[in-house]
């Protein structure tokens, strides 16, 4: 949370603490997997309380409640700050990868709460992508089925726990970038992987290795 707008979550400590303020995990997994790619990875670190990045510029949650009351210039000052430069640097590597004549393929790594409310979330890893895209699924049942056969125990599934075609930073860049040339896929972890030591640093080795399998 950037010092200059800590005044907004006053007393929120809980809130910012939950799964609601950031992707557990998610920061680790992205840096060991873009190592092991030996590609630069892409990150932010800003809660998504302040602003979701993974949302369309006018979609209903891109602010959270403690935000989309704060006045026109302060929403467009972090619009500019912190939502445009990362959104921009992302679809500029694409761009200029394709340039060099090569196709790109972008996971965009996320985790999830294990409980939603009443529902408890029967998976322990999700990968999103459009089915529309014969590219990005016909990646994402092979990754299934490596990971699967890896981890016989864990439960994968296909556009789970959230539609891989719904609102999303993949999903704007879907329109920018045809199918033969970009392939954007989420993985999504379950958190209470993250909470635990014991499995936690071996289910990050899975999943990278399974991409690293699938890409070679």
């Amino acid at each position: 949370m950037p010092l200059e707008y800590r005044h907004l979550f006053n007393k929120q400590q809980s809130v910012l603490s939950s799964h609601r303020a950031w992707d557990a995990g998610a920061l680790l997994l992205a840096r060991e997997l873009a190592k092991k790619l030996t590609t630069p990875p892409i990150v932010s670190e800003i809660t998504r309380l302040l602003i979701d990045l993974n949302r369309s510029p006018h979609h209903r949650a891109l602010f959270s409640e403690f935000t989309r009351d704060c006045d026109k210039e302060t929403r467009h000052k972090i619009l500019r700050e912190y939502y445009f430069p990362y959104r921009n640097r992302v679809e500029n590597e694409i761009t200029k990868t394709l340039k060099m004549g090569k196709p790109v393929i972008h996971f965009s790594i996320h985790s999830f709460a294990p409980r939603l409310g009443r529902e408890t979330r029967n998976a322990d890893i999700g990968l999103l992508y459009d089915p529309a895209r014969k590219g990005e699924r016909d990646l994402c049942i092979k990754l299934q089925s490596i990971l699967q056969n890896q981890i016989k125990k864990m439960v994968v599934r296909r556009n789970y726990p959230y539609r891989g075609n719904a609102d999303g930073f993949t999903s704007y860049l879907r329109k920018k970038f045809p199918d033969s040339k970009y392939i954007g896929v989420e993985i999504e972890i379950n958190q209470k992987h993250v909470n635990h030591a014991a499995t936690w640093k071996g289910l990050r080795d899975h999943v990278i290795n399974a991409v690293i399998s699938l890409t070679n």
